[in-house]
């Protein structure tokens, strides 16, 4: 497993690569990905301001920016790109999808281990931000703009800002392979949906149209000052 598995595994999983060669050649995921392999050998040897530059360079290049520290696992498909964060102590797992615009990032309070470890199988959607020394478990997909602040169990769909949970245990076991961004619950429409439905009983029940039910009845009534006396 290498550089040339990776590229393999961005040909299989972007249905616009023709080939091998078409990745190695143009695909800014791949440049990173071999820029950056150098920059963490430079890092771990401690050569730290090597390891920047060439992070800085691949940066200028593909628009991805990558700490030299962040420790990525095999297969990682990063489509497009353009605008992806990886924080210095960034951990990812084998065979993830990360689409462009995503940060794994911190939150500026943490010291140590202070950003974001993926597991195995994940995918995140466009334009997510994980923030902190979080940690998200195999097969996890995240839904596009969310953003998450907490820990995600395995084998769930996550989405919303602040995101959370809205599938654990459904029928797509490894999500990072289906890449699909779409098939995602609304949590806020639903929501919404139920708050219109208890403002409609409400509004029900002040036309008459239903008995008022026994907490309405048992509620206080709201204090009135008495009126105002005119000299």
């Amino acid at each position: 497993m290498g550089l040339w598995a990776d590229a393999k595994n961005i040909r299989d999983k972007d249905p616009a690569a023709r080939n091998v060669l078409e990745v190695i050649i143009l695909y800014p995921g791949f440049h990173v990905l071999v820029s950056h392999k150098l920059a963490h050998f430079l890092y771990r040897h401690h050569r730290f301001f090597l390891a920047r530059f060439v992070s800085q360079l691949a940066r200028h290049l593909t628009g991805i920016e990558i700490h030299p520290g962040a420790k990525i696992g095999q297969k990682l498909f990063i489509d497009h790109g353009m605008g992806i964060v990886f924080g210095e102590t960034t951990e990812i797992g084998d065979n993830c999808t990360i689409y462009h615009g995503v940060t794994l990032g911190g939150t500026g309070k943490d010291t140590g281990k202070r950003h974001p470890t993926l597991g195995n199988n994940v995918l995140i959607g466009a334009g997510t931000k994980v923030l902190g020394p979080v940690y998200i478990g195999d097969n996890v997909r995240i839904g596009a703009g969310s953003v998450v602040l907490k820990n995600l169990p395995a084998n769930c769909t996550a989405v919303g800002v602040p995101a959370e949970v809205v599938r654990i245990n459904n029928k797509k076991v490894c999500p990072a392979d289906d890449l699909d961004q779409q098939d995602i619950p609304d949590i806020f429409e639903q929501r919404i949906a139920a708050l219109e439905a208890r403002l409609s009983r409400a509004e029900a029940k002040l036309q008459g149209e239903y008995p008022p039910s026994p907490e309405d009845l048992a509620a206080p009534l709201p204090h009135r000052s008495a009126p105002r006396q005119e000299d």
